[in-house]
């Protein structure tokens, strides 16, 4: 994967596709940019689309320190600066989503459209912290894979988890998140579950926004996003059936079929 150096992070990068406008996709937690294999397969005959590791995960550096949504907000602007992708199409799950929203408040001459998947505009609920603190600890000293079983039910819905045709898949994308680095796992996570609410910056955002949530979401509830539709003008809600935290993955057609509508209404020549 090629790589550019941003902010004081390494950070590692794919471009697929070319075209007139640009998306650029921002992973959720544990994941990298593969998250989206399928969006871009569909999309790049007709835009440019631009993937990117977080720091500390995927195949980005891991470094001391950075890991608050406001610095990876300010990674992501530098990123799509640096590789002239602005103003794009910015489609963010979950963590991606954090960013995607701060960037559409603090950045919008960067910002075409905003398309947000399985997210949240408000802090980790306090119930998730402690949970999410151990399994965090466990993970950090004794490695992903004693933790991996409890977390696949917070990352993906019933129907995926409990499909006998989707063993393989199931099998490969824990094995992703156990292939993760833990120091940078673990500073990610606590990034994630410290974070701020923006819920009161984001009537702010001006941009054509999307809001895609999977029905079987746990980890972010559906009303979640019902909250951020409320919040933001005019943004469009659907709501995926059958999809857990991780619809891109789960439901891809579905998802991806809601996206190419979204971008055919706001996709402009430039």
């Amino acid at each position: 994967m090629p790589e550019i150096r941003v902010n004081g992070a390494t950070i590692s990068y794919e471009e697929h596709g070319t075209g007139p406008e640009t998306i650029v996709f921002a992973h959720g937690l544990l994941w990298s940019g593969r998250m989206f294999d399928h969006q871009v397969n569909a999309l790049k005959d007709r835009y440019r689309c631009i993937t990117f590791d977080f720091r500390g995960q995927g195949q980005s550096e891991v470094t001391d320190s950075g890991y608050d949504m406001d610095t990876l907000t300010n990674d992501a602007a530098a990123l799509i600066e640096a590789l002239r992708a602005a103003p794009c199409h910015f489609v963010g799950l979950s963590m991606g989503g954090f960013v995607g929203m701060r960037l559409a408040i603090r950045r919008p001459d960067l910002i075409q459209s905003l398309i947000l998947l399985e997210t949240s505009a408000d802090p980790e609920p306090r119930e998730n912290v402690g949970r999410y603190r151990l399994l965090n600890f466990i993970a950090r000293w004794l490695g992903l894979r004693l933790v991996a079983d409890q977390v696949m039910p917070i990352m993906f819905g019933k129907k995926f988890l409990n499909d006998p045709n989707r063993a393989q898949e199931r099998a490969m994308w824990r094995e992703r998140m156990i292939a993760n680095r833990r120091i940078g796992i673990s500073r990610a996570v606590r990034g994630v579950i410290e974070r701020q609410g923006v819920y009161e910056q984001i009537d702010r955002i001006t941009v054509p926004t999307l809001i895609i949530v999977g029905d079987q979401d746990v980890a972010t509830s559906p009303d979640k996003s019902r909250r951020i539709q409320q919040r933001i003008p005019n943004a469009a809600l659907v709501v995926i059936p059958s999809a857990g935290h991780t619809s891109t993955v789960e439901e891809p057609e579905a998802v991806t079929m809601v996206i190419e509508r979204f971008l055919g209404v706001h996709t402009q020549s430039r």
